[in-house]
Formats: structure tokens, C-alpha cells, sequence
């Protein structure tokens, strides 16, 4: 299903007249060095895709750079942990484009985060590139200096909720949500999709980011009649809160959407997560296997960090190669401006994720594909794709 809202007319506001003109000083660029920020969560509610994005992706740079790294020039990715809090992630964002002066924001994790770094960004100049948020906003209001890597959350919910009503005969749709930006998008594409369909959208429960005791919001939610409830919560949230309504015996549909799809969730032991469903804009590393290049990154990334890659570390990869590529196009002459016509230009297959990646001058979202999965005895597995 494609992007149920993306712009139908991005060609003025993506005019290159907003981008500084082409300088031999551009920031974040030497004759010997591209710095790359990154403002990410290593230690709160979502580190576990964080951690290993950071990982994966430095671990690809080193290759690059070892072999020479981009026209002749090396990249440097400098992370700052925000932990998921406002006030250390703005710290970062002035520290990384102020300090130390990076060409692109790479990997920057949460919709509140990328959302406050937006003005100071458009103001330098500095492209937002591959957020690990799927939050709409990453690309609209469109803007040149924006390009997210997959399908919005929204439209994941809403995908998530038509799969369910045709194949678990969805009646009455529910949400648990963390009201912040993000949380907010979940429940309203959750919503909305609920009224399209011609389902009852019956109620809702908010919960604070470090919030572990979900007994009273989900006997709220089967008092309710919910037979759906759609989640936008922390990693660790959302294996207690599917651990409680088992605990209570309610056998209700769970579904998230990228920001729930993760190997963490799926591998607790005793099936306690069996059962849960993802909408989300990629396949699990699982289902890749067979891929010769995944399969040779599976084994470098286990040898060098002694554990099998997560989701977090499948979006560093996919991410870091897709930078690079877009580097190489833009040529010996870096520039914002150069960089930019790069990333319009890029159409490939994603080696790692499989998914079809398509830029343009008028759509800043690279994957447009939601794949439908569900936790099957501790591995996520494939129901279909909108």
C-alpha cells in the first residue's frame, strides 16, 4: 500500500533554492573527512534499536574506509545518547551541527527528537537522513533536507487494522500509547483506519515512557469490548504489557507498528510474545537469510561483535550502505546541493531488507512496502504485504 498521504505536489517546497549554494567549505566536508552525526537512544526505552544500529553501521564505515573510503575521503559517525529525553537530545542536536559541524543527521532515533532538530537543520543546510522514526513528519511538511527510509507509521496502523479485520474478523479497535508525537501518529492512523473500515474505535489508554504496570489500562480496555489494540510503546512496554494480558487470560489482537517490530520482542522466552502482529516497512532479518550478502553481514557482525544481528542492527546496515551510495553519486564535489540530487537520483533494492528503495524530487520516502507479521514461536513470521 503506498503512502496513503504523501504530497501530491513536494516540486516547489523541494525547489534547491533553499539549499546553500555549492562551497568549498562546506560543512562537515574536507578534502579527507565526511562527519556524519547521529543523536540516538543508548540507554533508554528504545537503545535496543539504537545500540546495535550504531554498531552495524560503524562496522560498515570501517569497511568503506579501509578500502579507501568515499572519492578519497573518510567518514566519521560521531553518536550522542539522548536516552530519550527532550532536554539531553537538544544538547546533541547543538553540539552535532554547532560543535561538531556534521554534513548529514544519520540515524537520528525518535519523532520528538527529529522533529525539534528540523529548524536548526533547515537553517544549515544539514539533511535528516534516514531517521529511525516513521513518523509522517519526517517528510512532511516536505522539505529538501528531509528523506526517510520506509512507510509511515500511520499508514503501517492502518494497514495492520485492514489486515486484521479480514483475517481475525476485527470488530473493535483499541490503543496504548505513549502521548508524544509518535504515539500520537499510531493512535490516530489506528483511529482513523478504524473509521474508514467501518469498525467502533471504543478507547484508549496513555502511559509514560518508563511505565511498566499495565493491569489497570488493559482491564480498562477488555471492559471495553476490545478485540484490537493497536500499540506505540517502548520495547521492554510492550513485552510487559503482551506479558500481563496473557497473565489476566485476555486473548486479544495485538499489533504495533516498525517501532514494535523487533527481534527482542520476538524471542522472549516461553512464548510469551507468541501472537503479536507488526506492520511495519521491512521483512525480519530471518526471512533474508538465504540472501548471500545478508548472509556474509550476518556472519561479520557475529564475528566482530559475538551476537546475531536485531532490527536495530538491519537498519544501521541498510541504512549505511544506502548513505554511501548516495555519497558516491554526489561525486568528488560534496556539497548539500550535490548531496541532495544524489538522493533524488537513488532507485535500488535494498541488499539487506529487500525492499524496493525509489527517491525522487517530488518523494522524499524511499520504501513504500508494509509487511504484515506475526510472532510465531519466537520468530517473526511473514503473513503478507499491503
Amino acid at each position: 500500500m503506498k503512502n496513503l498521504i504523501k504530497p501530491m505536489a513536494l516540486a516547489l517546497a523541494l525547489s534547491t533554492a533553499f539549499l546553500p549554494q555549492a562551497s568549498a567549505d562546506t560543512q562537515g566536508v574536507t578534502d579527507t573527512e565526511i562527519i556524519i552525526g547521529s543523536n540516538v537512544d543508548l540507554s533508554g526505552i528504545f537503545a535496543a534499536f539504537s545500540a546495535s544500529a550504531i554498531e552495524a553501521a560503524n562496522q560498515y564505515f570501517k569497511e568503506v574506509n579501509e578500502a579507501g573510503g568515499v572519492h578519497g575521503r573518510k567518514i566519521r559517525l560521531i553518536a550522542e545518547d539522548h536516552g530519550y529525553t527532550m532536554p539531553k537530545a537538544m544538547q546533541n542536536i547543538n553540539k552535532l551541527v554547532n560543535s561538531d559541524g556534521i554534513f548529514v543527521m544519520f540515524l537520528q532515533l525518535g519523532t520528538p527528537m527529529n522533529m525539534a532538530s528540523f529548524p536548526l537543520l533547515e537553517r544549515k543546510g544539514i539533511p535528516n537522513i534516514s531517521p529511525l522514526s516513521a513518523a509522517r513528519q519526517m517528510i512532511e511538511p516536505p522539505a529538501p533536507y528531509k528523506f526517510a527510509g520506509f512507510s509511515s507509521y500511520y499508514d503501517q496502523l492502518g494497514a495492520g487494522i485492514e489486515y486484521l479485520k479480514e483475517n481475525a474478523g476485527t470488530e473493535v479497535v483499541c490503543a496504548m500509547y505513549i502521548p508524544n508525537d509518535f504515539g500520537k501518529e499510531v493512535q490516530q492512523g489506528a483511529k482513523e483506519a478504524s473509521e474508514r473500515l467501518g469498525l467502533k474505535y471504543a478507547a484508549e489508554t496513555t502511559h509514560k515512557g518508563d511505565e511498566q504496570e499495565f493491569v489497570g489500562a488493559l482491564t480498562k480496555l477488555k471492559d471495553e469490548g476490545c478485540d484490537t489494540i493497536a500499540m506505540a510503546l517502548g520495547v521492554r512496554q510492550t513485552i510487559t504489557a503482551l506479558a500481563t494480558a496473557k497473565k489476566i487470560g485476555w486473548d486479544a489482537n495485538f499489533v504495533g507498528s516498525s517501532a514494535s517490530f523487533h527481534t527482542a520482542v520476538a524471542k522472549v522466552p516461553g512464548g510469551v510474545t507468541d501472537g503479536f502482529f507488526a506492520a511495519s516497512g521491512w521483512p525480519d532479518l530471518n526471512t533474508r537469510l538465504d540472501d548471500p550478502h545478508v548472509k556474509k553481514w550476518v556472519e561479520d557482525f557475529k564475528a566482530e561483535f559475538g551476537e546475531e544481528p536485531g532490527t536495530g542492527a538491519v537498519l544501521g546496515r541498510s541504512s549505511a550502505e544506502g548513505l554511501v551510495m548516495a555519497l558516491e553519486a554526489a561525486g568528488p564535489d560534496l556539497t548539500a546541493e550535490s548531496f541532495q540530487k544524489a538522493m533524488e537520483s537513488m532507485s535500488y533494492v535494498d541488499p539487506i531488507t529487500g525492499v524496493t528503495i525509489d527517491f525522487g524530487p517530488d518523494d522524499h520516502q524511499g520504501g513504500d512496502a508494509i509487511i504484515i507479521s506475526q510472532i510465531e514461536g519466537g520468530e517473526w513470521k511473514i503473513l503478507g504485504e499491503k
